[in-house]
Protein backbone atom coordinates (compact mmCIF):
# COMPACT_ATOMS: atom_id res chain seq x y z
CA UNK A 1 0.00 0.00 0.00
CA UNK A 2 1.17 3.34 -0.91
CA UNK A 3 2.79 5.70 2.10
CA UNK A 4 0.44 8.88 3.12
CA UNK A 5 1.64 12.22 1.88
CA UNK A 6 4.58 13.61 3.96
CA UNK A 7 2.82 16.62 4.81
CA UNK A 8 6.62 18.44 6.10
CA UNK A 9 7.31 18.73 2.38
CA UNK A 10 3.81 20.98 1.79
CA UNK A 11 3.68 24.08 0.91
CA UNK A 12 1.92 26.57 3.03
CA UNK A 13 0.25 30.10 2.66
CA UNK A 14 -1.32 32.30 5.06
CA UNK A 15 -3.53 35.56 4.36
CA UNK A 16 -1.26 37.32 6.63
CA UNK A 17 1.40 36.18 4.23
CA UNK A 18 -0.23 36.72 0.76
CA UNK A 19 -0.82 40.47 2.18
CA UNK A 20 2.62 41.06 3.85
CA UNK A 21 5.12 39.51 2.15
CA UNK A 22 6.89 42.08 -0.66
CA UNK A 23 6.78 40.98 -4.35
CA UNK A 24 10.46 39.07 -4.41
CA UNK A 25 9.19 36.69 -0.83
CA UNK A 26 5.93 36.24 -3.52
CA UNK A 27 7.43 34.79 -5.95
CA UNK A 28 9.64 32.85 -4.01
CA UNK A 29 6.40 31.08 -2.66
CA UNK A 30 4.47 30.94 -6.15
CA UNK A 31 7.62 28.34 -7.44
CA UNK A 32 7.50 26.53 -4.36
CA UNK A 33 3.63 25.49 -4.44
CA UNK A 34 3.91 25.39 -8.40
CA UNK A 35 6.89 22.95 -7.97
CA UNK A 36 5.06 20.98 -4.85
CA UNK A 37 1.68 21.23 -6.64
CA UNK A 38 3.31 19.18 -9.78
CA UNK A 39 4.54 16.58 -7.55
CA UNK A 40 1.40 16.30 -6.10
CA UNK A 41 -0.26 15.85 -9.27
CA UNK A 42 2.21 13.51 -10.62
CA UNK A 43 1.75 11.38 -7.50
CA UNK A 44 -1.84 11.36 -7.79
CA UNK A 45 -1.94 10.50 -11.69
CA UNK A 46 0.36 7.54 -10.51
CA UNK A 47 -2.25 6.58 -7.78
CA UNK A 48 -4.85 6.99 -10.35
CA UNK A 49 -2.97 5.08 -12.47
CA UNK A 50 -2.35 1.85 -10.49
CA UNK A 51 -6.37 2.36 -9.08
CA UNK A 52 -7.27 2.27 -12.54
CA UNK A 53 -4.53 -1.23 -13.30
CA UNK A 54 -6.52 -2.77 -9.88
CA UNK A 55 -10.16 -2.19 -11.17
CA UNK A 56 -9.04 -3.51 -14.81
CA UNK A 57 -7.95 -6.83 -12.74
CA UNK A 58 -10.97 -7.01 -10.68
CA UNK A 59 -13.09 -6.77 -13.03
CA UNK A 60 -11.00 -9.79 -15.07
CA UNK A 61 -11.88 -11.35 -11.86
CA UNK A 62 -15.63 -10.53 -12.23
CA UNK A 63 -15.65 -11.88 -15.63
CA UNK A 64 -13.38 -14.83 -14.68
CA UNK A 65 -16.22 -15.58 -11.70
CA UNK A 66 -18.81 -14.76 -14.68
CA UNK A 67 -17.90 -17.89 -16.71
CA UNK A 68 -17.58 -19.95 -14.11
CA UNK A 69 -21.15 -19.26 -13.00
CA UNK A 70 -22.98 -19.43 -16.44
CA UNK A 71 -20.49 -22.70 -17.05
CA UNK A 72 -22.10 -23.86 -13.34
CA UNK A 73 -25.83 -23.21 -14.41
CA UNK A 74 -25.54 -24.91 -17.76
CA UNK A 75 -23.80 -28.34 -16.23
CA UNK A 76 -26.80 -27.99 -13.46
CA UNK A 77 -29.14 -27.81 -16.40
CA UNK A 78 -27.60 -31.42 -17.85
CA UNK A 79 -27.79 -32.71 -14.30
CA UNK A 80 -31.41 -31.88 -14.24
CA UNK A 81 -32.08 -32.94 -17.60
CA UNK A 82 -30.52 -36.71 -16.47
CA UNK A 83 -32.40 -37.12 -13.50
CA UNK A 84 -35.40 -36.90 -14.85
CA UNK A 85 -34.63 -39.19 -17.76
CA UNK A 86 -33.06 -41.47 -14.69
CA UNK A 87 -36.05 -40.91 -12.81
CA UNK A 88 -38.46 -41.83 -15.32
CA UNK A 89 -36.21 -44.60 -16.69
CA UNK A 90 -35.79 -45.98 -12.93
CA UNK A 91 -40.00 -45.93 -12.83
CA UNK A 92 -40.16 -47.53 -15.96
CA UNK A 93 -37.70 -50.57 -14.93
CA UNK A 94 -40.03 -50.69 -11.25
CA UNK A 95 -43.04 -50.93 -13.58
CA UNK A 96 -41.53 -53.69 -15.87
CA UNK A 97 -40.25 -55.55 -12.73
CA UNK A 98 -43.38 -55.48 -10.93
CA UNK A 99 -45.18 -57.19 -14.10
CA UNK A 100 -42.24 -59.91 -13.92
CA UNK A 101 -43.60 -60.27 -10.55
CA UNK A 102 -47.07 -60.85 -11.18
CA UNK A 103 -45.91 -62.98 -13.95
CA UNK A 104 -44.09 -65.22 -11.97
CA UNK A 105 -47.03 -65.32 -9.79
CA UNK A 106 -49.40 -66.52 -12.39
CA UNK A 107 -46.59 -69.07 -14.03
CA UNK A 108 -46.36 -69.70 -10.15
CA UNK A 109 -42.62 -70.03 -10.40
CA UNK A 110 -41.97 -68.61 -7.01
CA UNK A 111 -43.52 -71.27 -5.80
CA UNK A 112 -41.71 -74.88 -5.36
CA UNK A 113 -38.48 -76.31 -5.94
CA UNK A 114 -36.38 -75.25 -9.05
CA UNK A 115 -35.76 -77.57 -11.72
CA UNK A 116 -32.22 -78.18 -10.63
CA UNK A 117 -33.51 -79.37 -7.17
CA UNK A 118 -35.87 -81.18 -8.64
CA UNK A 119 -33.00 -83.10 -10.82
CA UNK A 120 -30.52 -83.28 -7.82
CA UNK A 121 -33.49 -84.96 -5.83
CA UNK A 122 -34.36 -87.70 -8.17
CA UNK A 123 -30.61 -88.78 -9.05
CA UNK A 124 -30.60 -88.78 -5.36
CA UNK A 125 -33.77 -91.10 -4.97
CA UNK A 126 -32.32 -92.97 -8.19
CA UNK A 127 -28.86 -93.75 -6.77
CA UNK A 128 -30.76 -94.79 -3.08
CA UNK A 129 -32.88 -97.17 -5.13
CA UNK A 130 -29.85 -99.12 -6.81
CA UNK A 131 -27.27 -98.90 -4.04
CA UNK A 132 -29.55 -99.85 -0.98
CA UNK A 133 -31.03 -103.17 -0.41
CA UNK A 134 -35.31 -102.08 0.59
CA UNK A 135 -37.61 -104.12 1.58
CA UNK A 136 -40.41 -104.56 -1.29
CA UNK A 137 -42.74 -101.87 0.58
CA UNK A 138 -39.60 -99.46 0.93
CA UNK A 139 -38.89 -99.73 -2.78
CA UNK A 140 -42.25 -99.22 -3.55
CA UNK A 141 -42.56 -96.20 -1.84
CA UNK A 142 -39.47 -94.67 -3.14
CA UNK A 143 -40.42 -95.32 -6.50
CA UNK A 144 -43.38 -93.50 -6.30
CA UNK A 145 -41.83 -90.79 -4.68
CA UNK A 146 -39.38 -90.87 -7.61
CA UNK A 147 -42.27 -90.81 -9.74
CA UNK A 148 -44.05 -87.93 -8.48
CA UNK A 149 -41.00 -85.61 -8.14
CA UNK A 150 -40.54 -86.54 -12.12
CA UNK A 151 -44.01 -85.78 -12.38
CA UNK A 152 -43.34 -81.85 -10.73
CA UNK A 153 -39.92 -81.49 -12.78
CA UNK A 154 -42.03 -82.12 -16.22
CA UNK A 155 -44.69 -79.59 -15.22
CA UNK A 156 -41.79 -77.07 -13.77
CA UNK A 157 -40.25 -77.34 -17.20
CA UNK A 158 -43.63 -76.83 -18.95
CA UNK A 159 -44.52 -73.50 -16.78
CA UNK A 160 -40.49 -72.68 -18.02
CA UNK A 161 -41.17 -73.39 -21.76
CA UNK A 162 -44.34 -71.22 -21.67
CA UNK A 163 -41.88 -67.84 -19.45
CA UNK A 164 -40.31 -66.85 -22.26
CA UNK A 165 -42.18 -64.19 -22.47
CA UNK A 166 -41.23 -63.50 -18.54
CA UNK A 167 -37.21 -63.67 -19.49
CA UNK A 168 -37.82 -61.17 -22.01
CA UNK A 169 -39.67 -58.91 -19.75
CA UNK A 170 -37.35 -59.80 -17.04
CA UNK A 171 -34.15 -58.86 -20.00
CA UNK A 172 -36.13 -55.41 -20.90
CA UNK A 173 -36.26 -54.63 -17.12
CA UNK A 174 -32.46 -54.77 -16.76
CA UNK A 175 -31.53 -53.20 -19.81
CA UNK A 176 -33.92 -49.88 -18.62
CA UNK A 177 -32.54 -50.21 -15.20
CA UNK A 178 -29.15 -50.15 -16.73
CA UNK A 179 -29.93 -47.24 -18.77
CA UNK A 180 -31.07 -45.50 -15.40
CA UNK A 181 -27.61 -45.90 -14.04
CA UNK A 182 -25.81 -44.92 -16.92
CA UNK A 183 -28.07 -41.51 -16.49
CA UNK A 184 -27.16 -41.53 -12.72
CA UNK A 185 -23.86 -42.01 -13.88
CA UNK A 186 -23.68 -38.71 -16.06
CA UNK A 187 -25.49 -36.97 -12.49
CA UNK A 188 -23.01 -37.79 -10.73
CA UNK A 189 -19.73 -36.88 -13.04
CA UNK A 190 -21.90 -33.44 -14.01
CA UNK A 191 -22.64 -32.85 -10.82
CA UNK A 192 -18.92 -32.78 -9.40
CA UNK A 193 -18.06 -30.53 -12.36
CA UNK A 194 -20.54 -27.70 -11.63
CA UNK A 195 -19.01 -28.28 -7.89
CA UNK A 196 -16.07 -27.18 -8.99
CA UNK A 197 -17.14 -24.42 -11.35
CA UNK A 198 -19.00 -23.42 -8.16
CA UNK A 199 -15.81 -23.13 -6.05
CA UNK A 200 -13.80 -21.34 -8.72
CA UNK A 201 -16.57 -19.06 -9.00
CA UNK A 202 -16.64 -18.45 -5.38
CA UNK A 203 -12.76 -17.88 -5.34
CA UNK A 204 -12.89 -15.77 -8.22
CA UNK A 205 -15.42 -13.43 -6.80
CA UNK A 206 -13.10 -13.53 -3.27
CA UNK A 207 -10.20 -11.99 -5.46
CA UNK A 208 -12.56 -9.36 -6.94
CA UNK A 209 -13.27 -8.35 -3.68
CA UNK A 210 -9.73 -8.63 -2.40
CA UNK A 211 -8.46 -6.72 -5.53
CA UNK A 212 -11.31 -4.07 -5.11
CA UNK A 213 -10.39 -3.14 -1.60
CA UNK A 214 -6.82 -2.97 -2.89
CA UNK A 215 -8.59 -0.55 -5.26
CA UNK A 216 -10.66 1.41 -3.27
CA UNK A 217 -7.50 1.92 -0.75
CA UNK A 218 -5.72 3.60 -4.21
CA UNK A 219 -8.43 5.47 -4.53
CA UNK A 220 -8.28 7.09 -1.71
CA UNK A 221 -4.55 7.66 -1.91
CA UNK A 222 -5.32 9.67 -5.48
CA UNK A 223 -8.08 11.95 -3.84
CA UNK A 224 -5.30 12.44 -0.88
CA UNK A 225 -2.70 13.64 -3.61
CA UNK A 226 -5.46 15.41 -6.07
CA UNK A 227 -6.79 17.46 -2.88
CA UNK A 228 -3.38 18.39 -1.87
CA UNK A 229 -2.08 19.56 -5.43
CA UNK A 230 -5.33 21.72 -5.75
CA UNK A 231 -4.63 23.23 -2.84
CA UNK A 232 -1.19 24.42 -3.56
CA UNK A 233 -2.70 25.16 -7.16
CA UNK A 234 -5.38 27.52 -5.40
CA UNK A 235 -2.41 29.42 -3.18
CA UNK A 236 -0.61 29.60 -6.66
CA UNK A 237 -2.92 31.17 -8.37
CA UNK A 238 -3.66 33.60 -5.13
CA UNK A 239 0.04 34.24 -4.75
CA UNK A 240 -0.15 35.07 -8.83
CA UNK A 241 -3.15 37.35 -8.38
CA UNK A 242 -1.71 39.07 -5.49
CA UNK A 243 1.64 39.73 -7.61
CA UNK A 244 -0.61 41.03 -10.18
CA UNK A 245 -2.33 43.36 -7.90
CA UNK A 246 1.04 44.42 -6.65
CA UNK A 247 2.17 45.01 -10.29
CA UNK A 248 -1.06 47.26 -11.04
CA UNK A 249 0.11 48.71 -7.65
CA UNK A 250 3.44 49.63 -8.85
CA UNK A 251 2.00 50.91 -12.00
CA UNK A 252 -0.01 53.49 -10.69
CA UNK A 253 2.68 54.46 -8.56
CA UNK A 254 5.00 55.12 -11.61
CA UNK A 255 1.82 57.00 -12.97
CA UNK A 256 1.82 59.09 -10.45
CA UNK A 257 4.91 59.81 -10.46
CA UNK A 258 5.52 60.58 -14.12
CA UNK A 259 2.24 62.89 -13.67
CA UNK A 260 3.92 64.52 -10.73
CA UNK A 261 6.95 65.12 -12.82
CA UNK A 262 4.90 66.42 -15.52
CA UNK A 263 3.36 68.73 -13.37
CA UNK A 264 6.59 69.89 -11.71
CA UNK A 265 8.15 70.60 -14.77
CA UNK A 266 5.46 72.49 -16.24
CA UNK A 267 5.44 74.56 -13.00
CA UNK A 268 8.92 75.44 -13.74
CA UNK A 269 8.66 75.74 -17.28
CA UNK A 270 6.17 78.43 -17.25
CA UNK A 271 8.43 80.32 -14.55
CA UNK A 272 11.03 80.39 -17.19
CA UNK A 273 8.94 81.55 -19.64
CA UNK A 274 7.66 84.64 -17.62
CA UNK A 275 11.03 85.49 -17.12
CA UNK A 276 11.89 85.23 -20.77
CA UNK A 277 8.91 87.58 -21.26
CA UNK A 278 10.09 89.86 -18.89
CA UNK A 279 13.77 89.99 -20.77
CA UNK A 280 15.72 87.89 -18.57
CA UNK A 281 18.49 85.65 -21.14
CA UNK A 282 17.66 81.93 -20.90
CA UNK A 283 20.35 79.82 -20.72
CA UNK A 284 20.32 76.17 -23.19
CA UNK A 285 18.88 74.05 -20.55
CA UNK A 286 15.80 76.05 -19.70
CA UNK A 287 15.47 76.45 -23.70
CA UNK A 288 14.95 72.84 -23.78
CA UNK A 289 12.49 72.75 -20.76
CA UNK A 290 10.37 75.32 -22.58
CA UNK A 291 10.39 73.18 -25.41
CA UNK A 292 9.56 70.12 -23.96
CA UNK A 293 6.44 71.40 -22.39
CA UNK A 294 5.74 72.68 -26.03
CA UNK A 295 6.10 76.81 -24.75
CA UNK A 296 8.76 77.62 -27.34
Amino acid sequence: MADSIDESENVSLTDEELEADNKGQLIKKAGQLRDRRNELNQMASERASKRDELNAKTREKVDEAQEHREKRDELNEQVQEHKEKRNELNAKANELFDKVDQLKDDLELNEGKSVDKLKEEIEDLEFKQQTEVLSTEDERELIEEIEEKREKLAERKEKLDQSGELEELKAKAQEVRAEASEHHQEVTELADKAQEHHNQMIEAYREADEIRDEADEWHEKFVEAQEAADRHHEDFVRVQKRLRELDKQEEEERKDERAEEREAAKEEAEEIYQKFKEGETLDTEDLMKLQKTGLL
